[in-house]
């Protein structure tokens, strides 16, 4: 069977980028596939492709039979409710990348592209579509530091963590530990300036370090595009060829 299709409103950027004779690819759709949702890929890198890869970086996504590109952001991939944000892409381990994108059913396949200065695409990393989900937890940890001051046996005072009263009065109800293991908490600002008096599980010592973990929620920026331009083709480089004197002309000279 021939079927001859009429497609009306095509978009200006496919016919600049479309090449006579090439095929066009049509394709139907499931339930809710025409939506958008946060769906999570789960990738691992080439080996082939050194580079660090940053997250929020723009990526171009093959999810199917879809090609989109999108600015993904990097998280663990454990069994917690909460996961880590990675500001990396890290090599020779499977990591999660969180996307606004058009809704698919796991397990689809992905390979993920980076565009190069010459517009070409080099393949980055492979995987598969993990889950539509989101309410899925990143979180974004920020430690705060701060140094003893004057210690008295379990209770210090700690400066250069904060530098007003207010804030102290809001992060009271952290938790503080030490870099060498003590564990503790604020009992009270003293001043103006940012010192406060702390009491920990033991003895503190002069050299140790304050520490407060901080956590934030991560959510993936709306830097879906459908639009993908297609690559240029390679051109090879005609390197000159050079001719080599022959042995009569050796003894000629």
């Amino acid at each position: 069977w021939y079927v001859q299709i009429h497609i009306a409103n095509v978009p200006k950027d496919f016919m600049l980028s479309y090449k006579p004779g090439m095929p066009v690819v049509i394709f139907g759709l499931l339930q809710h596939e025409h939506k958008m949702s946060v769906l999570n890929f789960l990738l691992k890198r080439v080996p082939e492709y050194r580079p660090p890869i940053k997250s929020k970086d723009r990526l171009i996504f093959h999810v199917g039979f879809r090609r989109y590109s999108a600015c993904p952001i990097f998280s663990q991939h454990t069994n917690a409710n909460k996961h880590k944000f990675e500001r990396f892409f890290a090599h020779d381990t499977v990591t999660m990348a969180t996307i606004f994108g058009p809704i698919s059913f796991p397990p689809c396949p992905v390979l993920v592209f980076k565009e190069q200065h010459n517009g070409q695409h080099e393949l980055i990393a492979t995987g598969s579509l993990h889950s539509v989900n989101p309410d899925r937890i990143v979180t974004k940890r920020i430690v705060l530091s701060g140094h003893p001051f004057k210690i008295n046996k379990r209770s210090a005072v700690v400066r250069y963590m904060f530098f007003n009263r207010e804030d102290i009065e809001w992060f009271k109800p952290v938790e503080l530990h030490t870099k060498w293991g003590r564990r503790g908490h604020i009992r009270e600002p003293l001043g103006t300036h940012g010192h406060m008096k702390c009491v920990f599980d033991g003895h503190l010592k002069s050299q140790d370090t304050v520490l407060m973990n901080l956590y934030k929620r991560m959510f993936p920026k709306w830097t879906y595009n459908p639009t993908v331009l297609n690559p240029p083709p390679m051109l090879e480089s005609s390197q000159s060829m050079v001719s080599e004197p022959s042995a009569y002309q050796l003894f000629d000279d």
